[in-house]
């Protein structure tokens, strides 16, 4: 077996203040754009890997911010989407894309099981597993929870503008969603609204439905728009507004 670099394999998972007292835990799916060596970035060219098909702009500076400003626990993903995307289901289109956006992935084309199934193991089950085992332990101890996961949208999509400044993503929980919402809408000149510029389906998307409906765990994805992530403070105000968006609950210490 040839021996990986440590920094070019990172963990699947970085977990930020896991024992942190709030009842919010995070989720960053998209928060790297790291890919290995030994993939020759997909046959991209390298300035690729710096636009928004590899990663979520912004998403983890604002993820780790959140941790700090609310005491919580928060999961960011150690590679790059692209080679597999941990917010779509196993064996979807979109779990080890092709086409993103307009852009066709040559390394993705043709994988056979063998390598999609390395990347599973190596990059998406990890992930989720941690993430699975650390809400399993705060049921065990009735520790109440709830799960933001942090996004960022392309302001621009196949030629097609998006007005809004945020979307609040859910499935089953509308009560959340909606009450992040009007924390927003405290800036009269925010344009935020609920499930844009997605909507979540079980086809299309994995921590909600799975980490939070399944479980009866209110959830929702909160995406914002890279543009106003594009320097410091940008990420700094954004992290501050959903600390003041998101509706403060009982606090609990998970053991």
């Amino acid at each position: 077996m040839i021996a990986k670099p440590e920094n070019d394999w990172p963990e699947a998972v970085e977990v930020l203040n896991e024992h942190g007292h709030s009842d919010i835990v995070l989720l960053c799916e998209h928060a790297s754009n790291h890919m290995p060596a030994e993939y020759g970035s997909l046959g991209l060219d390298a300035a690729h890997l710096q636009r928004h098909i590899a990663w979520d702009i912004g998403a983890a500076e604002v993820t780790r911010l959140l941790s700090a400003r609310l005491d919580a626990p928060a999961f960011l993903s150690g590679y790059s989407r692209l080679l597999i995307d941990l917010n779509r289901p196993l064996g979807t289109q979109g779990s080890i894309p092709v086409l993103s956006e307009d852009t066709g992935i040559p390394g993705n084309v043709g994988l056979g099981a063998a390598e999609r199934n390395r990347r599973a193991e190596i990059m998406f089950t990890p992930f989720h597993d941690r993430v699975a085992a650390h809400l399993d332990r705060r049921e065990r101890n009735g520790t109440p929870t709830r799960i933001v996961t942090i996004h960022s949208f392309t302001p621009v999509f196949l030629g097609v503008a998006r007005p809004w400044h945020a979307g609040v993503l859910h499935g089953r929980a509308n009560d959340l969603a909606e009450a992040i919402l009007s924390g927003l809408r405290v800036d009269t000149t925010l344009h935020v609204a609920a499930n844009v510029p997605y909507v979540i389906s079980r086809d299309a998307d994995y921590a909600v439905p799975v980490h939070g409906d399944d479980r009866g765990i209110q959830a929702v994805l909160i995406e914002i728009r890279q543009d106003l992530l594009s320097n410091r403070s940008g990420i700094e105000e954004w992290a501050n507004r959903l600390a003041g968006a998101i509706p403060a609950r009982q606090t609990a210490t998970v053991s």
